[in-house]
């Protein structure tokens, strides 16, 4: 460049002996290279100029001595920091302000650290442990109870309960029957394995039957229609000696009339009513 060259670019005054910026090969008087491409501090809204250090984050500018915690106010020079709705803070700031806490603990789970999220709430991943072992859960799978959350080894040791039919682990949920516990898909008729949890049933010996299995296999029959006696949902019988009666089968074996409640006649294990009982022999 020669001298007669050496001039601004913008306002074409000489340089000669003056302070300049290079720009893109081009010199720039400092107060034209101010005014044109200064950037505007984004704190105190006024240019950095060539003179001062412009540092930036994310298209925004600041002046050293502006570049502070908003809440704080220190400074944020050469050290880590923290952005939330526009504005820079420390890391402690944003920590008490932003952070989670740990449920655990109670402690700020700082920015940048891993932390694990259960049911809503966080813990440090240190702290967020078996409540019997106290090793580290982390993405293992794990049980809840309202004491704390167990890894399964120990879950299943110190609190399971375990299925009479298959003697696995129940681990939710489950049916209660003679004291002990099934899974629901495992507690099924011991005649047909028809599946029971929605479904009236019988016991025999401590063993659930389906009323069909129930009613084939154990229950009394009937002498009047030989249909089996349930006794399901309130259903009445009348018992005489070795012999059973649904409420509605005990009749009069002649006339029909209904006996429940009345003296009776019996003959070779059929019964009348007194008045078409009578003249017959009698068994009592």
């Amino acid at each position: 460049m020669t001298t007669a060259q050496f001039y601004c670019q913008y306002c074409t005054a000489s340089l000669l002996g003056k302070k300049y910026v290079l720009k893109d090969d081009s010199t720039y008087c400092v107060t034209c290279y101010d005014r044109v491409f200064s950037n505007y501090c984004e704190e105190c809204k006024k240019p950095i100029e060539s003179d001062s250090k412009d540092l930036c984050y994310k298209d925004r500018h600041w002046h050293e001595g502006c570049f502070k915690c908003t809440k704080c106010n220190h400074s944020l020079v050469e050290k880590p920091f923290a952005a939330k709705d526009e504005r820079l803070l420390c890391t402690e700031c944003y920590s008490n302000e932003c952070s989670s806490k740990c449920f655990h603990c109670k402690r700020t789970i700082m920015p940048g650290s891993r932390k694990m999220e259960f049911k809503g709430n966080y813990w440090h991943e240190t702290c967020f442990v078996c409540e019997n072992c106290r090793q580290p859960i982390g993405t293992k799978p794990l049980i809840s109870k309202e004491s704390g959350n167990f890894c399964v080894p120990c879950f299943e040791k110190e609190f399971a309960h375990y299925c009479n039919f298959c003697k696995k682990v129940i681990t939710s949920g489950g049916i209660t029957f003679c004291d002990q516990l099934w899974h629901k898909e495992c507690f099924l008729c011991s005649g047909c394995r028809k599946d029971l949890c929605e479904e009236q049933f019988m016991s025999r010996d401590d063993y659930p039957f389906c009323v069909d299995c129930y009613n084939h296999l154990y229950a009394n029959k009937c002498v009047a229609c030989s249909k089996p006696i349930s006794g399901l949902t309130g259903a009445k019988f009348i018992c005489f000696q070795d012999s059973q009666w649904h409420s509605e089968c005990f009749n009069c074996g002649k006339c029909s009339v209904s006996l429940v409640g009345k003296g009776f006649l019996t003959q070779n294990k059929e019964i009348f009513c007194q008045k078409c009982g009578s003249g017959m022999d009698s068994d009592i």
